[in-house]
């Protein structure tokens, strides 16, 4: 959470003239509802299976850039479309960037809480081996520099042998 992937995903789809997918977005648009209801209706455990449905759909096309949501790698089935048919770019952020970023952000279920802190904290924890096992590289976007990120990632998009 608070990486940048929606911004950075918009900004490269751009460069790349491909069409960008937010899979968090695409979920809302065939639900009709937004995420944190899906949280509030269907728990956690709903709202991922429809993540895999979509995730697996949109893994499928060609020359798209994807950015899922931040727990996306929790699912052993996202692990494997997104590493089988794609270029994954983990966004590397470290926790104190995270909470600046996301710290009046009430459409984040997961940061609906006490110490949104502590859960990023336990959330990188428990997400940051998942991610490095998916992804192909991995980018820091500490820097908030839009520019130098996007200059890295498409840096490895152009290395990876599946790029397109």
């Amino acid at each position: 959470m608070g990486a940048g992937k929606s911004t950075l995903g918009r900004h490269l789809a751009q460069q790349l003239d491909f069409p960008f997918y937010d899979s968090d977005r695409v979920i809302e648009e065939k639900t009709g509802a937004d995420i944190p209801w899906i949280f509030d209706m269907e728990g956690e455990a709903g709202f991922r299976r429809r993540e895999a449905e979509v995730i697996d759909e949109l893994t499928r096309l060609p020359g798209i850039v994807l950015a899922t949501g931040g727990g996306a790698v929790t699912t052993p089935e996202n692990l494997g479309y997104l590493h089988q048919r794609g270029c994954v770019v983990y966004l590397w952020t470290p926790v104190e960037v995270q909470l600046a970023r996301t710290r009046n952000d009430k459409n984040r279920p997961l940061l609906q809480t006490e110490d949104p802190e502590a859960r990023l904290r336990a959330l990188f924890a428990e997400r940051d081996p998942l991610y490095r096992k998916v992804a192909h590289h991995v980018v820091s976007t500490a820097s908030g520099n839009l520019k130098k990120v996007s200059d890295d990632v498409l840096a490895c998009l152009t290395s990876h042998p599946a790029r397109g």
